[in-house]
């Protein structure tokens, strides 16, 4: 990933991949779709594999129009032996809670670089929407898909032949703007607290009564 995208130097092995789940059940989808919005435009993780594993569960399955892979961990080895890490972004346009599919978060991204295939590939930069599913009972990602704003043989024609695109194929995708992105309250208690998350609803409480309430007085 390039200097503006998320790190390509951090090594999926330093990954803790048994870390305690966030308990996305407690915040509701708004706030976990604020708090990935800030995790992806950080890390980029579409593209990097750098994934934050606590907000998935352990059955994940992905899906793609070519693509079906088990395990979070499995994806994320995936995207980072296919996408060039000097090159590649995933530069995040929006990620909202689905007016149309329940318990659904999608992101709009801006895929571009190249990929590992032969000599390496560039890739016609496109829009990608990746639907994501959440278990209503935990609040964690169970499924996720991904669908793209061309169809596959342009992807590929276009890979192939780049100066066929913006004239028999589809124009490259616009250039995203900049956002910037701020660390969700959610997550920065959650970090704080050492993975614990506040009900939604919030607590007037101090620190100090809810140890005691924990032990019933």
């Amino acid at each position: 990933v390039g200097e503006e995208g998320g790190s390509s130097t951090v090594s999926l092995d330093s990954i803790d991949w048994d870390a305690p789940k966030f308990d996305a059940e407690k915040v509701g989808l708004e706030t976990l779709a604020s708090i990935l919005d800030y995790e992806l435009t950080e890390k980029e993780w579409f593209v990097t594999g750098n994934v934050n594993p606590v907000y998935f569960a352990d059955d994940f399955k992905f899906q793609d129009p070519d693509v079906k892979v088990d395990g979070i961990r499995d994806y994320a080895k995936g995207v980072r032996k296919l996408f060039d890490q000097q090159t590649s972004r995933a530069e995040i346009i929006s990620t909202l809670v689905s007016d149309s599919s329940p318990n659904t978060i999608t992101v709009t991204w801006r895929l571009s670089g190249k990929v590992n295939i032969g000599p390496g590939l560039t890739i016609k930069p496109y829009i990608c929407y990746t639907d994501l599913t959440v278990d209503e009972s935990t609040g964690l990602i169970v499924f996720q898909e991904d669908r793209f704003d061309i169809p596959g043989w342009d992807i590929l024609l276009s890979t192939l032949f780049p100066f066929l695109a913006g004239n028999v194929l589809a124009a490259p995708a616009p250039d995203v703007e900049v956002r910037e992105v701020l660390k969700p309250t959610a997550l920065v208690e959650w970090e704080a607290s050492g993975g614990m998350v506040s009900d939604t609803e919030g607590s007037s409480s101090s620190p100090v009564d809810r140890i005691l309430s924990f032990f019933g007085n």
